[in-house]
């Protein structure tokens, strides 16, 4: 899946680079803030307001919706104007922010309206343009024949014109394509030039990206002394113009190679480099993907310590904003298990001296009235019957808080003999889902909001867990992740996950819907997948249950590939619940350091007769 910038500046696809080109000046809010005061103004006309709206679209960064409005109105005007030229650069601004908004579908119907609008104008460049933005959007759905055919109407296109970067664009994209669907040949062919062009042009970002993406095409080929000697001599420009994020991409990407190829030690050495450098410049994702990446190379190697450590610090880097209520609420379980235990203690200490200070008083008063003796008897009866209520409720709330914890075969063994032994389970349903656009929102509320807000929603999951019988295993940020198929024998469990997540898609879909609902509604992706995993229970004093496997992976896999809305399932869950849920096959999917895996959207149930 691509994901992007605007302008001239690079995003990043499975190591390789691809361009944006929207004009020959570069993206500023500034520029859109200095520009809004002429526009309220309200005094131009004609050109002078066509090109006014153009830049307050583009320069616009930090609120797609008002730059979205901005080409919304750019296309009413040209309408008006039949100026055709300005006509196709609203589109085409249009097309890009439905792109970022994830919004592909109107992204392309908005690209085709430039292209159209651009032919009228017999406006070459935009024509190219359109074109390029097209195959875009075609290689971002996974269609490569489109995306192959839309490439070259762009490239013959912009030769047309004098615009050698946004040529030198077009060739690096169709050969980020190329690269893709493994047209090695083809793509150092389309690289060879766009570096030519982007050396000519002096353009030291583009040159850069071109030296990194063929140094990727070499390590596919196995020429690993051109494919280190062009990543380095891209890593030393993105030093020099201070663009980090792709050197840790490419670092990432050179592991992977090396990990293809079986060479552990040289996979470890570059995925620690990108780490080092992630941490450096606070780079997030950077710092994920790269501990993601560890975990699976000392999975491999049979490390499974380490590899759990850096698959935890995959899941804590993957959002910026935690659950901070949750996350400490986990945290300090087995504080408050121990503090209830030694409260029950301190009560019936107190309790016990309290009652031989009045045994005693009781005796000294016996000898002169039998009546005050049958008074501090009932008092006595009295008191043991408190105390043996104080210390039922104790022990309550003591096996409350580890079934909040754990799960309850689980509990009972740790309570009888004070540690939990892992268990290895054949066949276990994993669910993970994601609030798409969280972040973003997060950012903008005070920590009491966020955690009100992720506990509306993580509250109704946990409900829809216990209806079904599935085992919430943890929560992080907006991640949440649960588990089927632990600790009973029931082999229905993933026919009860897929049921659990079409209720969970039900339940946020009807939030987005409710007028009374809050503001802050979210769509959510879900990723389910069936396979082995390990159960157990990790630390000694804040303790937390677990679990871990190459199923775990791929169900998180399963939920990245996912789309707003809807449910994506593995093959091997496919396979037990096709008698009963109608299904969309997506094909065979690239998954980073998976290969291509079958993917399936689960549309609805067949009938309600479990499997």
């Amino acid at each position: 899946m691509k994901s992007f910038n605007f302008l001239i500046k690079a995003y990043l696809t499975v190591g390789f680079v691809c361009f944006q080109v929207l004009g020959n000046f570069a993206q500023d809010q500034r520029i859109s803030d200095s520009l809004k005061k002429i526009y309220l103004e309200d005094e131009l006309l004609g050109l002078e307001k066509l090109e006014l709206l153009q830049k307050l679209s583009f320069n616009e960064i930090t609120d797609l919706p008002l730059s979205l409005n901005y080409a919304s109105e750019l296309i009413d005007l040209s309408n008006i104007e039949k100026n055709y030229e300005y006509l196709s650069k609203g589109y085409i601004l249009k097309g890009n922010i439905n792109r970022i908004l994830g919004n592909l579908d109107i992204a392309l119907e908005d690209y085709f309206k430039s292209l159209k609008a651009a032919t009228k104008a017999q406006y070459y460049y935009s024509e190219g343009v359109a074109y390029m933005s097209i195959a875009d959007v075609y290689s971002e759905m996974g269609n490569s024949n489109n995306a192959e055919i839309y490439y070259k109407k762009a490239i013959l296109l912009l030769r047309k014109t004098d615009d050698t970067i946004s040529l030198a664009t077009a060739l690096i994209n169709a050969g980020d394509e190329a690269f893709n669907i493994k047209k090695y040949d083809l793509a150092l062919q389309y690289f060879e030039e766009s570096g030519l062009l982007f050396k000519k042009s002096d353009y030291l970002i583009g040159s850069a990206y071109n030296k990194g993406n063929m140094g990727m095409v070499y390590a596919e080929q196995g020429n690993n002394n051109l494919a280190e000697e062009n990543i380095n001599e891209a890593i030393k420009i993105l030093e020099e113009l201070e663009d980090y994020s792709p050197i840790a991409e490419y670092l990432t990407y050179m592991s992977d190679i090396y990990k293809k190829k079986g060479d552990f030690p040289t996979a470890l050495g570059y995925t620690n480099r990108s780490l080092e450098l992630a941490k450096k410049y606070g780079l997030k994702k950077q710092i994920s993907e790269s501990n993601l990446q560890l975990s699976e190379l000392y999975e491999q190697a049979g490390d499974l310590t380490a590899s759990y450590k850096h698959y935890k610090e995959h899941i804590l880097y993957r959002d910026s904003v935690r659950n901070i209520e949750t996350v400490q609420q986990m945290a300090d379980q087995r504080t408050n298990f121990e503090v209830s235990q030694k409260q029950t203690e301190v009560d019936l200490a107190e309790q016990r001296e309290k009652n031989q200070r009045n045994m005693t008083i009781g005796t000294a008063i016996a000898l002169l009235l039998i009546g005050i003796m049958a008074i501090g008897l009932y008092r006595r009866n009295n008191f043991i019957r408190k105390t043996k209520q104080i210390i039922e409720e104790e022990r309550d709330r003591s096996d409350r808080l580890l079934l909040n914890i754990l799960p309850e075969e689980t509990a009972e063994e740790l309570k009888n003999y004070g540690t939990v032994k892992a268990k290895k389970y054949e066949a276990t349903t994993v669910l993970f889902t994601d609030f798409k656009g969280f972040t973003s929102y997060s950012e903008k509320l005070s920590p009491e909001a966020l955690v009100k807000t992720v506990g509306f929603y993580f509250s109704k999951f946990d409900a829809i867990m216990e209806k079904y019988g599935l085992e919430k295993i943890k929560t992080i940020g907006d991640a949440y992740m649960c588990a089927g198929g632990l600790n009973d024998n029931e082999k229905d469990h993933a026919y009860r996950m897929v049921l659990a997540a079409l209720e969970i898609v039900a339940f946020v879909e009807e939030t987005k819907n409710d007028v009374t609902a809050s503001e802050l509604t979210f769509d959510i992706r879900i990723g389910i997948n069936t396979g082995p995993v390990v159960a157990g229970v990790v630390g000694t004093t804040k303790f937390a249950y677990d679990i871990w496997g190459d199923a775990v992976n791929v169900a998180s896999r399963m939920e990245s590939m996912s789309e707003p809305g809807r449910i994506n399932i593995s093959e091997n869950t496919y396979a037990l619940i096709k008698e009963a849920a109608d299904c969309e096959y997506r094909g065979e999917i690239e998954v980073k350091n998976r290969g291509k895996l079958k993917m399936y959207f689960v549309k609805g149930l067949k009938s309600s007769v479990p499997i």
